[in-house]
């Protein structure tokens, strides 16, 4: 999950230096904030303002042997957490970032 969620952040932030025609870090945050994350494993996922990246989570649960199709075939999406209930609201965050 972990080299997952880093190729998708940097997926995304050469998408962002691409599409802003620059690589200068305020410009390429700025478009980044701007475009929706769209990868293998992020549908319509966002950045905040305290540049927090807002995705849908998953509860899964391991498969018996008899449901699984194939090797890799080990986990069942059981419920879909929206990424508003995921995390701290903006509100709540401690991030120097944001202006209280």
């Amino acid at each position: 999950m972990f080299q997952a969620g880093i190729y998708s952040a940097v997926t995304h932030y050469l998408k962002a230096i691409k599409m802003a025609g620059s690589d200068e870090a305020k410009t390429v945050i700025a478009e980044m904030k701007k475009i929706p994350v769209n990868d293998f494993m992020t549908r319509n996922g966002s950045i905040r303002d305290d540049r927090r990246m807002m995705r849908d989570m998953y509860l899964l649960q391991a498969k018996k042997p008899s449901e699984s199709k194939g090797e890799w075939d080990l986990m069942k999406v059981v419920a879909t957490i929206p990424a508003e209930d995921a995390f701290r609201s903006l509100s709540e965050s401690e991030c120097p970032l944001i202006k209280k």
